[in-house]
């Protein structure tokens, strides 16, 4: 992205003061001579397990995603969920981890980005918004929806994680007792990332000075942190235990009733193409549906040099009109 365009944008921090959670942080970034969004040009980012909305808005190569959608007219938010980033850190993170019951489950997360939603389509004075989830925010994004399908304009599912097979470890594992969080450094994060590459590929599907990069803005963004590593919530991690290693979903797909489009890279380790291709004939509600494999990359192909095969095939997606009001060739 060159310096006028972003000279073009617009960024805000904003935060929202959750009754049970405290602040929450949100990120929103807009074209700048543009006041007005109708509900399909608002979209709203939610993060993963591990590592907050850094990566919507870090950008690699001099372009962030939140930078693409935003220049093309989009008035894009992202947050941090309550025990990450730059939001509100709930008491027992204060504490050791041992002391306390694992917190911030699938419905508490998504409880608190209807909470955001709610705030954004008062802001913009809308009744809808775009919802883009990236790995357990799909779990997120989709239980909300599927409970709020008349508040979501359209649904992207980026990296769905789904039921594992028997044998088949999630990411974020942890043995033994859970505590109420867990400790992440750069050298488990680069090996997460580089995970089933091969050394040419570690060195070209996202170059290491684009990781360092990223890896910074994380350690930036940890409210209280020791400058070299970050916590996350164990929630999610409770979760994987008691549904998707155990056969069980935390939400219905059959229950969302809105545009649905299902992306993964063909090289994603954390949540292998095949749970994309089973959650997608699962969306029977959605109206339309569309399910996108990309070559050439990870779990985090946002921040990686196929990224624009991500950015292209959402935009597609958010802006191109429902398919049975095309013409006739």
């Amino acid at each position: 992205m060159t310096d006028s365009l972003h000279e073009n944008l617009i960024g805000e921090e904003l935060r929202f003061t959750h009754p049970d959670w405290g602040d929450i942080y949100v990120r929103n970034k807009r074209p700048a001579d543009v006041t007005s969004f109708a509900p399909n040009r608002i979209v709203v980012l939610q993060h993963g397990a591990t590592y907050g909305s850094t990566a919507f808005d870090v950008p690699v190569g001099g372009l962030s995603w939140m930078d693409y959608l935003a220049a093309r007219g989009f008035d894009t938010y992202c947050l941090d969920l309550p025990g990450y980033g730059r939001s509100a850190r709930p008491p027992q993170m204060s504490e050791p981890a041992v002391e306390n019951t694992p917190f911030m489950r699938t419905p508490d997360a998504a409880e608190c980005l209807g909470f955001i939603c709610d705030r954004i389509r008062s802001r913009r004075d809308v009744s809808r918004v775009c919802l883009i989830g990236h790995s357990w925010g799909c779990a997120i994004t989709a239980l909300y929806t599927s409970g709020h399908n008349d508040l979501v304009e359209r649904l992207v599912l980026f990296a769905p994680g789904w039921h594992r097979a028997s044998g088949e470890q999630s990411p974020t594992h942890v043995d033994g007792p859970l505590g109420a969080y867990r400790t992440v450094n750069r050298e488990a994060t680069l090996k997460r990332r580089q995970a089933g590459l091969d050394d040419e590929q570690k060195k070209t599907v996202m170059p290491i000075e684009w990781f360092d990069q990223w890896w910074t803005a994380v350690i930036e963004a940890e409210l209280g942190g020791d400058g070299e590593t970050i916590r996350a919530p164990n929630g999610v991690v409770q979760d994987g235990r008691e549904y998707w290693s155990a056969g069980k979903s935390v939400y219905d797909p059959a229950l969302i009733t809105v545009p649905v489009l299902v992306t993964v890279g063909e090289l994603d380790r954390d949540t292998p193409v095949h749970m994309a291709q089973t959650v997608f004939p699962l969306l029977t509600g959605a109206p339309w549906r569309r399910l996108s494999v990309l070559s050439g990359g990870t779990h985090t192909i946002l921040m990686e040099r196929h990224r624009m095969l991500l950015f292209r095939s959402v935009q597609q997606f958010l802006e191109e009109a429902p398919p049975a009001t095309e013409a006739l060739a």
